[in-house]
């Protein structure tokens, strides 16, 4: 038996988050029967583990300390596997940290596992350390912490070609091990049909109809460029609203953005609050006119994969992580003032048939390079590959390091 102990999430059953859906599709979707997943859960009280979709949640007690917990909460976790493989006497581990947020005690806690034999993986997420609302300190201590666990990671699986070459790009003094796997999405309509209380309920409330509204789904943070898509879409010359599902209006930087752009004065600008109850949010991506992405700071972002699967027309950022996704299927606007505006005005004139030939090419895109069950599949060929943990067993801790290969010595 392969056990496969994932940390960094804040666990399962997922209600949202990209790595919670990910772990949850990873277990719900499990084929390989000599492979137990073991999952740390984010807990606010001390609570008993459970088993969901055949893996085993272990819920991690953690003290809410703002900003800090995620740090303290990877720490214990990784505490709680090395009891749990010590007490067990298990032969055949690896443990996958989701996210670069532990590096200054990494190599501690990774050379405790290396003497068990345990293989780490690592998953370095996106660009933490450019993320606006950290202070010039904490992104120090991101920047930091991700060159640490680049350094010290027997294996780091990207989810993105663009943040592989980043790692080989920036650490390439440390010869990183790394393999790419794609997150992954679903193209499967909504279960809710057109008439169905909760989504016509939902559509009545903010004076919504089918097609006519732009999407913007993401956190409510700069680097998503909110102000941007805002300020271009109340220069263009559509009658459709701009739907913003997002948890803004107890945010310092509504208020500000309020202030520096005036959307309140445009009644086509509609925050919407949040929508958690994933048929409804599918229903309204599969209902919108467009998509608007404003993600800049890397990886590959799981609302942009969803909309592929679900939205015809798909405007996005320009950089390079939102092309790697998009392909051919999207059209992309820069920053430079009017791009974004002019985009929306073209778009208007489209016919029904482009729409559809768009959405058909980025429901292509999803099944041929993003689906779940692609995804699942690679991980458990990854975790099925005994190569790493036999490294670890004959006492060996180095790799082959090969740019973009997965072979170890």
């Amino acid at each position: 038996m392969k056990h496969v102990f994932i940390v960094g999430s804040k666990g399962i059953p997922a209600k949202y988050g990209g790595f919670e859906t990910f772990v949850d599709q990873l277990t719900g979707r499990k084929t390989d029967r000599d492979t137990k997943y073991h999952v740390a859960c984010l807990s606010d009280h001390k609570a008993e583990e459970f088993m969901y979709q055949d893996a085993r949640c272990f819920p991690v007690h953690t003290p809410k300390m703002g900003s800090a917990r995620a740090v303290v909460y990877d720490v214990l976790s990784l505490l709680e596997c090395l009891k749990y493989i010590k007490t067990h006497r298990l032969e055949n581990s690896i443990v996958y940290v989701l996210a670069c947020r532990i590096g200054p005690v990494f190599f501690i806690l990774k050379r405790q596992l290396e003497k068990l034999g345990v293989a780490v993986f690592v998953n370095p997420d996106g660009h933490e350390w450019k993320r606006g609302k950290w202070s010039a300190p904490v992104k120090r201590y991101w920047k930091w912490s991700e060159r640490l666990m680049v350094k010290h990671a027997d294996l780091l699986v990207c989810d993105s070609r663009g943040i592989e070459q980043y790692i080989h790009d920036i650490y390439a003094r440390y010869e990183p091990n790394t393999t790419f796997i794609a997150y992954g999405a679903d193209v499967t309509p909504s279960p809710l049909d057109d008439e169905d209380h909760r989504f016509t309920d939902w559509m009545d409330r903010f004076g919504l109809s089918k097609y006519g509204y732009y999407l913007v789904i993401g956190r409510f943070v700069p680097e998503n460029n909110y102000e941007l898509m805002i300020r271009e879409f109340m220069k263009s010359g559509t009658a459709k609203d701009l739907v913003i599902v997002t948890g803004a209006q107890q945010q310092p930087f509504y208020d500000e953005l309020r202030l520096r752009t005036g959307f309140d004065s445009d009644p086509r600008i509609k925050f919407v609050g949040t929508v958690y109850e994933q048929p409804l949010l599918k229903k309204i991506r599969e209902q919108a006119y467009g998509y608007c992405h404003g993600h800049e700071v890397g990886g590959t972002n799981p609302s942009l994969l969803e909309s592929l699967a679900s939205t015809r027309l798909n405007l996005l950022f320009d950089v390079v992580f939102n092309r790697e996704v998009g392909g051919e299927s999207c059209h992309y606007f820069s920053n430079e003032p009017g791009a974004l505006s002019r985009l929306i005005d073209e778009a208007e004139s489209w016919s029904h048939e482009q729409l559809e030939e768009l959405g058909e090419r980025a429901k292509h895109r999803i099944r041929s390079l993003y689906s779940w069950d692609h995804i699942v599949q690679s991980y458990e060929t990854l975790f099925q590959g005994n190569d790493y943990v036999r490294a670890k067993q004959a006492g060996g801790s180095r790799l082959a390091r090969t740019k973009g290969t997965t072979t170890p010595l």
